[in-house]
């Protein structure tokens, strides 16, 4: 049964990019980001049909730098954007569909920028939320928990390791 609009989430929640292979990945949502962004490296731009587009690898696994999901997206725009520690950076922006537990999808624009040093591979920002989610600080994962076994079956991961992905 779809969910109406606009939808109550807690201040971090799970999500899937499908477009991406991204099954399953723990976003923190952050109201004083305006943009949304993505853990990405290994990015390398090429032309696609005449059209930019962007190679990037994704460690979508909390705590978990083995497993990469190797993505190709195209590229919307190039824009500058300020970090959390008031440093400028010119990022890619592609576009994806965002799957809240298979109750509603949309899509948003991602930038592309490194996040080993952050706890969470996702942010979602402002623009991304806009008319369609609230957030209740007080509260994670209002539209459900994934523990760590069903993060790594979502990925077809056989042995699940002992430590890692929290399942709050």
């Amino acid at each position: 049964m779809p969910l109406e609009l606009p939808i109550l989430v807690g201040w971090q929640e799970w999500f899937a990019l499908p477009q991406l292979g991204v099954r399953a990945i723990k976003a923190k949502i952050d109201t004083g980001a305006k943009t949304s962004s993505l853990h990405a490296f290994n990015i390398e731009e090429f032309k696609k049909k005449h059209q930019r587009w962007v190679r990037f690898d994704v460690h979508p696994i909390q705590d978990n730098d083995e497993f990469i999901i190797p993505c190709e997206a195209r590229v919307i725009d190039r824009r500058a954007v300020t970090n959390s520690g008031g440093q400028s950076e010119v990022r890619y922006v592609i576009k994806t569909s965002l799957d809240l537990h298979h109750k509603i999808k949309w899509d948003i624009e991602l930038t592309l920028t490194n996040r080993d040093t952050m706890v969470f591979r996702m942010l979602l920002g402002r623009e991304a939320m806009q008319h369609r989610v609230n957030v209740d600080p007080a509260h994670s994962c209002l539209l459900g928990r994934l523990s760590t076994k069903r993060v790594y079956k979502r990925y077809k991961i056989l042995k699940v390791p002992t430590f890692g992905v929290s399942s709050i």
